[in-house]
């Protein structure tokens, strides 16, 4: 009878410790977001275009719509500046506009991945070279976010992003 209240015990210890970690797990964008954050990237093409950058995030949650103003430094000195407004419409779901984004994205998280695609110009001011982003976010067990990002033209990939987020800087 011990031996089957020990190995009871230890399952539901291993249980217990199992269950906090998961939860600590889930990507909600408002929490990782709010307040500042900060990244480096790296952007290829197919070309062999490839474009080195950091990022300074500040983001701003007021209960129903995350704003995060992204302040770009590319490897070559250009700077630019992008802002996303994501507005919460279900518990793992936000509806995200942008400056440069055709219309609106729909980002699903489950657990420690928020998925989402959107079209933007990469060529803003012109309004050419429209290309589709599909971005996978995931939470790691570290607390950075990882983005990897496929750039496709006319369904075909012409590009690639990795993205590194995290709360401090270097």
């Amino acid at each position: 009878m011990t031996r089957i209240a020990s190995l009871l015990g230890a399952f539901f210890l291993a249980m217990a410790m199992s269950s906090g970690p998961a939860l600590a797990r889930d990507f909600v964008l408002e929490k990782f977001f709010a307040g500042t954050t900060y990244a480096d990237g790296q952007f290829s093409a197919i070309n062999g275009v490839s474009r080195a950058f950091t990022v300074k995030l500040t983001g701003s949650w007021n209960g129903k719509r995350l704003k995060l103003v992204e302040d770009f430094v590319y490897e070559d000195g250009e700077r630019d500046r992008k802002t996303w407004y994501f507005t919460k419409v279900a518990p793992n779901q936000y509806r995200g506009t942008r400056e440069d984004v055709v219309g609106e994205t729909l980002v699903t998280v489950r657990g420690d991945t928020a998925r989402f695609t959107y079209q933007v110009y990469l060529d803003g001011e012109a309004r050419t070279n429209k290309v589709r982003f599909r971005d996978r976010m995931t939470l790691r067990p570290d607390g950075t976010v990882l983005n990897n990002a496929l750039v496709t033209k006319f369904g075909f990939p012409v590009a690639k992003t990795r993205v590194e987020f995290r709360r401090t800087a270097k």
